[in-house]
């Protein structure tokens, strides 16, 4: 068991939670809690390494996440120091950034610094069919703690890239692009949305810029009671995907339950 923060494994899994560049140039990451380490498990990922704490080590739902793999054991003051949730859940797993082959529509984002939106964003985008979902500069770190809690295991099931050229990503994308507006677009029902799709979504607060709406082949408009002044972001999203999902046939399996925006 490990009793020390300043062991060399420790203060590598906590730079791995707490630092973005960390991340990016390890390609590694750390997934705290019984739901994500499962979720990676049933889509096939391997850990690298599980860490359970001393208490995480006698729950049953921990031990069954195990089987036969060997954790770390972390005493409970140390595992504190890789967690980033206000109450660990006693296992962790350190996983390789998964490769996934793109499939199906892909989702732009632009400026998108809340990370519970980003997740939220990753989870529907899974649900709905999505196969990317790439992220500007200005955008936060889709592989956060916080926007991996938000994202339910939606990181497992689709690409996720972070681009420095939002434009560049936009112009080689072999789809019909669309961005939503809050008018002087086609309502969303009425819009044509046939063949491989990509969706661009923008910053909280301003929406799609002007440099990124000019890609798009279609500008769209979610219809809404006059005096609603936006939508957020996630819930916009969700709408849009649910509409391309339904319109070309790809209805969500019935024996899904249908799923929350929030984690």
């Amino acid at each position: 068991m490990i009793t020390s923060k300043d062991n060399a494994r420790v203060k590598r899994w906590a730079k791995l939670v707490q630092d973005a560049r960390a991340r990016r140039e390890e390609g590694r990451v750390m997934l705290e809690g019984p739901h994500l380490v499962a979720e990676a498990l049933q889509a096939g990922i391997e850990p690298v390494a599980v860490v359970v704490s001393e208490s995480g080590l006698k729950r049953d739902d921990v031990q069954k996440l195990l089987g036969r793999r060997e954790p770390v054991v972390l005493a409970e003051r140390t595992f504190k120091a890789i967690a980033d949730a206000e109450t660990p859940q006693g296992i962790a797993a350190e996983i390789a950034m998964p490769a996934i082959e793109a499939k199906g529509h892909c989702v732009f984002l632009e400026g998108v610094q809340d990370p519970s939106n980003i997740g939220a964003i990753v989870r529907t985008a899974a649900a709905f069919g999505a196969g990317e979902v790439v992220l500007d500069r200005g955008c936060a770190d889709a592989w956060s703690p916080k926007t991996l809690r938000a994202g339910m295991g939606g990181h497992f099931k689709l690409v996720i890239r972070q681009v420095p050229d939002l434009g560049k990503a936009l112009e080689g994308f072999d789809g019909t692009i669309l961005c939503t507006v809050l008018s002087g677009g086609i309502a969303l029902p009425e819009a044509e949305l046939k063949g491989r799709l990509g969706w661009i979504f923008g910053a909280e607060g301003q929406g799609v810029s002007k440099q990124a709406a000019q890609f798009a082949h279609s500008r769209v408009m979610i219809p809404m009671k006059p005096g609603t002044e936006s939508l957020n972001v996630a819930a916009a999203a969700a709408i849009c995907l649910y509409e391309a999902s339904r319109g070309q046939g790809n209805n969500p399996d019935p024996g899904v339950r249908v799923i929350s925006l929030s984690p």
